[in-house]
């Protein structure tokens, strides 16, 4: 089949290849949003007079089929197609004619490409943020099953002062709560129509963008036609910059079940079927999953990274270099998510042993203890340190479980404020399962059922 824009000339072999790159195989992920968003703007141009009732309904039907063949993986896109966007625009003219040669009037590629982008972003980080909170709320739950087991604080991994795991699991469920924050900010922004900027300027017609808008179930229209497409790219790196906020909390997460299922440590014990083996060494239980984890969140920071260097010195307007942020999008996107639903296994099945926890709670824990003792006796606080400082070896040891419950502040051992962190995590639920409700609902309007617009790779 012709390429959208073929005249009167063949593009060479190898300028060919070069330029599709994986785009034929990339736009796969992005088919189903494809369609969909065309079927919306289908429905438009009918409203303003550019196809009839019945050119909209075969447009319907064709795009209707190509959805089910693809979810049957029966729906290939060619290299010679160059992308998705061809691929349907092909099958639909072989399927119902002439009006599959109009379903592109007052749209280019450029704002086609972004609004799938967009849709398919959309049901990510929905994804990522119902996961993202299933993570907190099982960290919340850890932190208040173990809330008095004593565990020994560490600042440069020397023993500092008393700790508790409840406090160790519930700073990370805070950590990943602001981290989502960003993710839902990133949501906001990515949640507007771009459709009708076309190459970036616009048409001449009567578009009704608010239509295609509310059709797709997005919260607005992008207005600016060329900021709509100057955004490519940018808004990917707002998506990757957010999650890559929580593959940065999760690698820190990673490398403490680590370090602290260590032998040597053994203050937690990974379960057998989160390891994996040695081909040579008949004893090992690696933590290989959580070793990835920590990796892949790099990988994820040099998506984001590469998608900025691809876009930041751009002209305004359209550029194929935008072409290139598709496939950085793609992995980091998948690779965050896998990486929470990693960490979420891990930290639903991890064992906690206080008798190790409770060895290293040897008497030097206790100096900064009893140098505020001193203080509260009227000694200035100096005074107090050098002290101890030069008494250590006369320190006791104490009752650890003592010592962490009578720290009452907020936000400390004896006072962690979990329920703040879990209505957090329960208005955060709620915007998740309102969003997903509306737009499920516009979805199965426009095209008659539910269709799932982000499935992910892992």
């Amino acid at each position: 089949m012709a390429k959208l824009w073929q005249k009167d000339y063949e593009l060479d072999a190898f300028v060919e290849q070069f330029t599709v790159g994986r785009d034929f195989e990339l736009d796969q992920h992005l088919l189903k949003a494809d369609c969909v968003a065309s079927l919306a703007h289908a429905t438009m141009l009918e409203t303003i007079g550019i196809l009839t009732r019945e050119e909209l309904a075969a447009l319907k039907e064709g795009l209707v089929a190509i959805i089910r063949a693809h979810d049957e993986g029966a729906f290939p896109i060619a290299r010679s197609d160059e992308d998705g966007h061809t691929a349907i625009e092909n099958a639909l003219t072989a399927k119902v004619g002439a009006a599959g040669k109009k379903i592109h009037t007052g749209r280019s590629r450029n704002d086609q490409v972004i609004v799938a982008t967009r849709l398919y972003a959309r049901g990510f980080l929905l994804a990522l943020l119902e996961h993202g909170v299933t993570l907190v709320d099982n960290l919340l739950a850890f932190a208040a099953r173990h809330h008095k087991v004593p565990m020994p604080g560490r600042t440069h991994m020397q023993i500092a002062m008393p700790s508790s795991v409840g406090l160790w699991a519930g700073a990370y469920a805070e950590q990943l709560l602001d981290d989502l924050l960003l993710v839902e900010n990133a949501y906001r922004i990515n949640n507007q129509s771009p459709l009708g900027s076309a190459a970036s300027y616009g048409v001449p017609l009567p578009l009704n963008r608010e239509l295609v808008a509310d059709l797709l179930g997005f919260a607005k229209v992008q207005n600016n036609v060329l900021y709509a497409n100057n955004s490519r790219g940018k808004m990917e790196s707002i998506i990757l910059d957010a999650v890559d906020q929580v593959a940065l909390t999760l690698s820190k997460l990673a490398q403490d079940l680590i370090l602290f299922s260590m032998p040597e440590f053994k203050y937690f014990t990974l379960p057998d079927n989160l390891c994996s083996g040695s081909s040579i060494m008949p004893q090992k239980k690696n933590p290989c999953g959580l070793e990835l984890v920590r990796a892949k969140s790099a990988t994820v920071s040099a998506c984001a990274f590469q998608i900025k260097s691809i876009i930041k010195a751009l002209p305004s307007g359209y550029n194929r270099d935008f072409q290139e942020t598709k496939e950085p999008f793609l992995r980091g996107a998948n690779t965050g998510l896998a990486c929470v639903q990693i960490m979420d296994l891990c930290i639903r099945k991890v064992q906690v042993n206080p008798e190790k926890l409770r060895a290293g709670f040897i008497p030097e824990i206790y100096a900064t203890d009893a140098a505020l003792e001193l203080v509260a006796q009227g000694v200035p606080f100096r005074d107090a340190y050098r002290e101890v400082g030069l008494n250590l070896d006369r320190l006791e040891a104490r009752d650890p479980e003592a010592t962490i419950m009578a720290k009452t502040y907020t936000g400390t051992t004896g006072n962690l404020g979990l329920d703040k962190a879990q209505a957090a995590a329960d208005v955060l639920r709620a915007f998740v399962h309102a969003e997903e409700e509306k737009i499920d609902a516009k979805i199965n309007a426009l095209v008659g059922f539910p269709v799932k617009l982000f499935q992910p790779v892992y």
